[in-house]
């Protein structure tokens, strides 16, 4: 049985998951961000257990299918944006998601916009501004090299997109003492 788990969102979430189900005695067959895989199903009273056990370290199970959905187009976006190299991206955000949610593009944005209150391509941008942060905190590389690993056209856009989110440019942002990250899974 597949069970889809809201705020997922990285390697140790994963391994939480991972470790909360196994002390609760099921066997584990795959674990993916959003969700976990168990090879047995289980009963009403389980899924309360399970549920519980996941709220402790901040996860949610997810029921409803819309649910599903979103937490779907947003693992794929925050895989994207947090896990792969964006200049080397031949294809747009649109048609990745809609291939690794597996429903129309058109169908998704609408879907998520209703759920969210925001669009997914807002959601895109706040994930990078987040990875962008993240990548001047580090302060290996320059904002041209930032834009290019970012697929930005330009320091330009990104500097744009990164104060339409924050308020500040990126070098205004880093000078200010302020360089607060967001959790992706808060995001």
């Amino acid at each position: 049985m597949v069970l889809h788990i809201k705020n997922m969102v990285c390697d140790r979430c994963q391994m939480i998951v991972r470790q909360q189900l196994e002390n609760l005695g099921f066997t584990v067959k795959q674990v993916a961000l959003g969700s976990a895989e168990i090879t047995s199903e289980p009963d009403e009273e389980q899924m309360q257990l399970i549920s519980a056990a996941l709220k402790v370290p901040g996860f949610e199970l997810i029921n409803k299918e819309t649910d599903k959905t979103v937490e779907a187009i947003k693992n794929a976006v925050i895989e994207l944006v947090h896990h792969t190299d964006l200049s080397e991206l031949n294809i747009s955000f649109s048609d990745l998601i809609a291939k690794r949610v597996g429903k129309d593009y058109a169908h998704l944005s609408r879907l998520f916009s209703n759920a969210q209150d925001t669009t997914i391509e807002r959601f895109i941008i706040e994930q990078k501004v987040e990875k962008i942060k993240e990548l001047m905190e580090y302060g290996e590389l320059n904002l041209n090299e930032i834009s290019y690993q970012m697929g930005y056209s330009s320091s330009a856009h990104l500097s744009t997109q990164f104060k339409s989110i924050t308020g500040l440019t990126p070098s205004g942002f880093k000078s200010s003492g302020k360089a607060t990250r967001k959790p992706i899974d808060k995001i």
